[in-house]
């Protein structure tokens, strides 16, 4: 089995929380594989901004979450670890990578958000951010 890291960001403004819509639907909160010697507080902060072209700002860590995928290229499972920083930004303007395949990039509602939010994992970490958050 093949491991992997990513680090990622529940990004706020105001009462709003930054979402990523792919191009098949799922809207998901940006994140992104860690760099070799790279920090996984920077790997937010870079994938926050690659994705959705926002500048945030780390509040405080959220947690972690893990789960396993099928690589269907490789043929193989990879366990996959995702850390969670909860930011802050000081405007919604955004911009989604294409080159992703990200076709929009929002500030969505907090309770929207969480409604929206295709994987279940997010939603508990979004939940868990806006608690830190108040």
């Amino acid at each position: 089995m093949v491991e992997e890291v990513s680090s990622g960001g529940v990004v706020v403004f105001g009462n709003t929380i930054l979402l990523l819509k792919k191009f098949n639907g799922d809207w998901v909160l940006p994140k992104g594989r860690v760099e070799k010697g790279e920090d996984i507080r920077d790997t937010a902060l870079r994938e926050v901004y690659e994705e959705g072209g926002v500048r945030g700002q780390i509040i405080k860590y959220i947690g972690m979450v893990h789960y396993n995928y099928k690589n269907l290229k490789e043929n193989e499972t990879v366990f996959k670890t995702v850390h969670w920083y909860l930011m802050k930004t000081n405007n919604m303007d955004c911009v989604p990578q294409k080159k992703e395949g990200f076709v929009d990039a929002l500030f969505v509602h907090i309770d929207k958000a969480i409604d929206l939010v295709k994987y279940e994992d997010e939603r508990k970490i979004i939940i868990k951010g806006l608690r830190m958050y108040k």
